[in-house]
């Protein structure tokens, strides 16, 4: 039997607009690219098992995944200098043990096509999302993603992930960043954007 070498895994914090949040980038990739898992609290963590280990500290309020990164979100209470060794060491152990951050099928991976009326729009607003928005939002540990669009009123609905979730900067980048954007590129078609999920 071949036993397999586990990489060293290191780890490094980066701060971010959100006080409460801390990103926890790794040398290793944790969840498949483009995808990103949200865990607003323990109740959400069923297939998620490190984010499970993560609630058990009384100060940690979400967990956010993605690519090479998690997002922690802490108490406001608690200082970042009291805690994020003992986060960093929980992270460190759980991925040298080898075990998966998430555990899904393939089939939860399966993106499902789009089926509705306004499936033009929407693809224009998620190609926009991806290629001017989403690295800017990844850099600073969080995640955006199309959640919805009425063609009515021209609102485009986001979800906000990770870091960006609760951030005091995250409604400014909101409305002057992203609503700015797509009403520039999309005149005829957006003219508001609103955050779900905050």
């Amino acid at each position: 039997m071949s036993t397999q070498t586990q990489q060293p895994v290191t780890i490094y914090l980066e701060s971010n607009p959100n006080p409460n949040s801390l990103k926890f980038a790794t040398n290793q990739m944790l969840v498949p690219e483009g995808d990103s898992f949200d865990f607003p609290s323990a109740e959400a963590t069923k297939n998620a098992p490190l984010a499970a280990l993560l609630f058990e500290k009384p100060y940690v309020e979400r967990v956010f995944y993605m690519s090479n990164f998690i997002t922690v979100t802490k108490n406001p209470e608690i200082e970042w200098a009291e805690i994020q060794n003992e986060i960093k060491a929980v992270i460190k152990d759980f991925l040298e043990s080898g075990q998966r951050v998430i555990d899904l099928k393939p089939a939860d991976l399966v993106e499902k096509p789009n089926t509705s009326e306004n499936a033009e729009i929407e693809e224009q607003i998620k190609n926009i999302l991806e290629e001017y928005i989403k690295p800017a939002v990844e850099q600073d540990g969080g995640a955006i993603s199309f959640h919805s669009y009425e063609k009515d009123s021209q609102k485009v609905h986001l979800l906000l992930q990770g870091a960006c979730s609760g951030c005091p900067s995250s409604t400014i980048t909101l409305k002057a960043g992203i609503e700015n954007l797509l009403k520039r590129m999309l005149p005829n078609d957006v003219k508001e954007v609103e955050a779900q999920g905050v």
